[in-house]
């Protein structure tokens, strides 16, 4: 009869037969919420952290590309007065100059767009 009764009800046997229920849902509430703030807060530290590497690696490749260009001007193409008579400088004479055009043309693009990134992606105080 305990049973009919409860399903009518829509109530657990055991209130029926007066035992104290212990309300876990509101802790149960507290705890998951806890834990949601705990991730969310790794989750905004990893992605920060992740930021600041970014950040880091890009200005690297600024201060090469700008120690790349100092270099290539205190060189000043010393290998276009080569004898290119002997096969092994005539290669290496090809491979540098091929190599500073390239650099020449590409580096300044790909400067300006990390200096774009850098200012666009900072993070406001």
């Amino acid at each position: 009869m305990l049973i009919s009764i409860s399903e009518v009800l829509n109530t657990p046997v055991s209130t029926l037969l007066g035992e104290n229920i212990i309300e876990s849902k509101v802790d149960d509430l507290k705890v998951i919420s806890e834990k949601l703030e705990i991730i969310n807060f790794q989750l905004s530290e990893r992605k920060n952290t992740r930021r600041k590497i970014v950040l880091w690696l890009l200005i690297s490749l600024c201060v090469i590309i700008i120690l790349a260009f100092i270099f290539f001007f205190l060189l000043n193409s010393s290998y276009l007065s080569w004898d290119y008579n002997n096969p092994e400088k005539a290669v290496l004479g090809v491979v540098l100059h091929s190599f500073e055009w390239l650099f020449m043309r590409i580096a300044p693009i790909v400067f300006i767009g990390i200096i774009m990134v850098i200012i666009l992606t900072r993070k406001k105080s």
